[in-house]
């Protein structure tokens, strides 16, 4: 969503076969909702993630401002399919994702919300994380990592910045650079869930943002951030970078697991499905 107050949905090329809402700038998607719920029943979880570089309201005017606008989201999202105008109608996600990249205000009680209707629904496990960058603190998002909210885990953005795992320097016990450490000393003393998993946030392509290493390079990253007990995987962004990067998934996956390239394969095969377009409603 990079729409909040006001709801607006954006699902790049995933939402192409999807229509508008009459009245709202929320997307109706069908198709989406029948690969969600496939995804689902094959142990994927899926997350909405909330923000993103186009997200530009700033944050919310005040705390009930905020509170009704989780309501909101949970509403177009959560379990009670029956609300109006859900993006992926009777599909449930197991979680949200904040994107934050500039400043906001009011945060605090909006995540705070969104996680107490998570908590209270019992028909399932849902999950909060965020992506923030890698300088620490993160100038987006400290009002909630700094203790004030419980996240699952957080995917940081390991790019586009000096602490990147370009930084990164093999051979060495200690990084000038490269900050895992930093998060990872986050993630015991001061993030508001002491179990909460720190992942390697990486470009998975060249054109996914600065910052790009080979998964041969990355494997000495990923080889360094396991001995911290908050290391909790590798997020690539994007998934169409990574469709046209072939192999770097698999590598990546023997770097975490030790598996051989052959296993790897067989547990990271991308499938492409071709639908035909949904068509209008009358």
């Amino acid at each position: 969503m990079n729409g909040i107050e006001t709801p607006i949905t954006n699902f790049a090329n995933a939402g192409n076969n999807c229509t508008v809402y009459s009245g709202t700038q929320l997307l109706d998607c069908p198709q989406l909702e029948e690969d969600i719920k496939t995804c689902q029943s094959q142990g994927k979880t899926i997350m909405l993630s909330i923000g993103g570089a186009t997200y530009t309201e700033g944050g919310f005017s005040d705390s009930s401002t905020a509170e009704a606008a989780a309501t909101n989201v949970w509403n177009l999202f959560g379990s009670d399919t029956s609300q109006a105008n859900r993006p992926f109608r009777t599909a449930v996600v197991d979680g949200f994702d904040f994107d934050l990249e500039s400043t906001t205000q009011n945060f605090v009680p909006f995540a705070s919300q969104l996680r107490s209707l998570m908590d209270a629904d019992t028909s399932k496990t849902y999950y909060l994380s965020a992506a923030p960058q890698c300088p620490y603190p993160d100038a987006a998002m400290n009002d909630m990592l700094n203790g004030a909210i419980s996240f699952d885990w957080i995917q940081v953005q390991f790019y586009n910045n000096y602490c990147g795992v370009s930084s990164f320097t093999s051979g060495t016990t200690t990084q000038n650079n490269y900050n895992f450490e930093t998060w990872d000393d986050w993630a015991k003393n001061t993030s508001k869930n002491k179990n909460v998993k720190v992942l390697i946030g990486v470009p998975a392509n060249t054109g996914a943002g600065s910052g790009y290493i080979s998964a041969s390079a990355l494997a000495p990253v990923i080889q360094y951030s396991k001995q911290f007990s908050s290391f909790g995987g590798v997020m690539m962004w994007d998934m169409s970078q990574l469709y046209e990067n072939s192999g770097f998934l698999d590598s990546v996956y023997a770097s975490l697991t030790g598996s051989s390239a052959a296993k790897a394969r067989a547990a990271t095969t991308l499938v492409t499905k071709t639908k035909p377009a949904a068509t209008q409603a009358p």
